[in-house]
C-alpha cells in the first residue's frame, strides 16, 4: 500500500517547540489537499455512482458488475470494461 502524500503521524513526531507556546506540528491545508487528491478515485464517470454516505454527505461508489451465481471468476478489465472473467477452479 502506498503511503499518503503527507504522513501526518511522521510530521507530528518531528514536532516543533511546545515551549514557545505552539503546537508540536501545524497541519497545512496544502498537505491536506495533497492527501485528498491522492485518495480520490479517478475513474470513468460511467463506472461511478453517487450515493448518500455517512452523515448524509454525497459519496462516490465504483460500480462493479454482479458476481455470477456459479463458477469461479476473477474481476478483470477487457477492452476497457470491468467484468467477471471465468476461470477454472484450483
Amino acid at each position: 500500500m502506498r503511503p499518503f502524500a503527507a504522513d501526518f503521524e511522521a510530521l507530528a513526531k518531528q514536532g516543533g517547540d511546545p515551549a514557545s507556546g505552539g503546537y508540536p506540528y501545524t497541519i497545512k491545508s496544502s498537505d491536506l489537499m495533497k492527501n485528498f487528491v491522492f485518495a480520490a478515485l479517478d475513474a470513468d464517470e460511467t463506472l461511478v455512482e453517487t450515493i448518500t454516505g455517512q452523515g448524509g454527505h454525497p459519496q462516490r461508489k465504483l460500480k462493479i458488475p454482479a458476481v455470477p451465481s456459479s463458477g469461479t471468476y476473477v474481476l478483470g478489465v477487457v477492452d476497457g470494461t470491468i467484468q467477471w472473467i471465468a476461470t477454472e477452479e484450483c
